[in-house]
């Protein structure tokens, strides 16, 4: 195990990005948000909650392109009144970026690294999701191509397809 783990970078320019804003911060709020999604048959990738200030959080999550105007519809709709949420935004100029290998958490500074190389490249990170096997971050769609570059580069995976 010396070497880093990553063996690939893969990405999905078919993702949105939905932001339910001063949502009351009490438990099952994260349910009455996801469920309503879910019980509507979208599937939901990435999701962030954010720290609760003055008893209200912000939910983030992604959805396909092609789920974004109905779960935007649900939720201006249903959910948000139903919670009382100040409002409901969407970004569908977004695109996920990820690092995949076998094991990457057992590897010290992974993560790090491709942070490092976004950050040198000025690429903003909006969300992040990990697992065991992968590393991903949601970005403006607009760098994707140099995010992919740069990150094939620095995990140097760009000479393997020579």
């Amino acid at each position: 195990m010396e070497q880093a783990a990553v063996s690939g970078v893969a990405f999905n320019r078919d993702e949105t990005k939905i932001s339910v804003l001063g949502v009351p911060d009490k438990p099952g709020i994260a349910y009455r948000i996801l469920g309503a999604v879910a019980e509507a048959n979208i599937e939901v990738d990435v999701i962030v909650q954010n720290v609760s200030k003055d008893g209200k959080t912000d939910v983030s999550f992604t959805v396909h392109r092609s789920d974004y105007a109905r779960t935007l519809g649900l939720l201006k709709e249903k959910v948000v009144p139903a919670l009382g949420a100040q409002e409901v935004v969407g970004d569908t100029g977004i695109c996920k970026v990820s690092i995949v290998g076998i094991g990457m958490r057992s590897h010290v500074g992974v993560a790090a690294k491709m942070f490092r190389v976004l950050r040198e490249e000025g690429i903003n990170v909006q969300m992040i999701s990990t697992s065991d096997i992968k590393t991903s971050v949601v970005i403006d769609e607009k760098y994707i191509e140099l995010a992919v570059r740069s990150l094939l580069k620095a995990f140097e995976l760009d000479q393997q397809a020579a």
